[in-house]
């Protein structure tokens, strides 16, 4: 029988945990504990913690510390072989853990597994696009070469990873504020490959007030800098590196971090980047936010990685 212990990250999600907690609950398999970390939430998030009383459920308060430090101690106070990370305001649909441990059953000797997601928004659900096409499929493939230009194999909602990895990825780095899970899935891609279930299993709800959309000061994102031995030696990581690379340039541009926009741009073998991604590169910001202004009309999340998607 698979156990998983759930580590969920909470700061401030009162409008969205409620949900997020009974579609834990409602899981068809249950061999499960929670561990939800409040990271020094300001709202009503921890009462709406302790209105549960599932004996499964266990809440650790600390000090505002970040994601990073909050996922760290959910992961040491965890009890079981297998970790499960879930974000304070996504859902999981029902079948979620049970289409996982069924993947962990089959390939026993793998260590981290993943599966779809959909961004559901107001008034729709967005499956979003993967580098595998086949649908249903559940294949084990490389994280880099699959991530580069579709969207990630692994999100903070969607995997599932033995904790004896951490032996090899280390923690998750604290000093990264935002994009601390991007760190997190590079020293995961260098050591490990991932089993992935083609099928939609978790609901990522887009939120205006995340980290992610809300910090854009490079100095609390990822620089890559330690990986540059390993670049030097893996094609694969080098592209996927360079493709982030380039986001966080256009984000630097967009808000005017001129050096840091240097710095990410002269790391960027332009080899790596798609026509579209050196002229927009090169492009000034006004024409940058035009389309941004012309993609957020979809009243979908606007990445900055969306002005290269086909």
């Amino acid at each position: 029988m698979i156990n998983i212990s759930i580590v969920i990250s909470v700061y401030n999600k009162e409008g969205y945990l409620k949900s997020t907690i009974e579609s834990v609950l409602n899981q068809t398999y249950q061999n499960f504990e929670i561990i939800a970390v409040n990271d020094g939430s300001s709202d009503n998030s921890l009462n709406i913690l302790k209105g549960f009383s599932d004996p499964r459920l266990r809440i650790i308060t600390q000090t505002n510390q970040g994601a990073s430090a909050a996922r760290n101690q959910g992961i040491k106070e965890s009890k079981y072989e297998y970790i499960a990370l879930l974000d304070g305001d996504d859902l999981w649909l029902p079948n979620y853990l049970a289409e996982m441990a069924t993947s962990i059953q089959r390939f026993p000797n793998e260590a981290v597994f993943a599966s779809a997601i959909a961004n559901t928004y107001d008034d729709k659900i967005v499956p979003v696009s993967y580098a595998v096409k086949n649908t249903n499929a559940i294949k084990v493939i490389d994280y880099f070469k699959n991530s580069t230009y579709n969207y990630s194999l692994l999100t903070s909602s969607s995997i599932i990873f033995k904790k004896e990895i951490i032996k090899k990825t280390g923690w998750y780095d604290t000093s990264i504020v935002s994009g601390q899970d991007v760190d997190f899935w590079i020293k995961i891609g260098l050591n490990f490959p991932v089993v992935f279930i083609n099928k939609v299993l978790v609901h990522y709800r887009f939120n205006d007030y995340s980290l992610s959309n809300t910090t854009f000061d490079p100095k609390s994102k990822p620089k890559f800098n330690n990986y540059t031995t390993q670049e030097n030696n893996n094609k694969h990581l080098k592209k996927f590196l360079d493709v982030n690379r380039y986001s966080l340039a256009l984000m630097c541009k967009l808000h005017e971090y001129n050096n840091e926009f240097s710095e990410y741009k002269n790391a960027i073998d332009v080899k790596n980047l798609k026509w579209r991604h050196r002229i927009f590169l090169q492009s000034p910001k006004w024409f940058l936010k035009m389309l941004l202004d012309l993609k957020s009309l979809k009243k979908e999340k606007v990445y900055y990685k969306a002005l290269n998607r086909k």
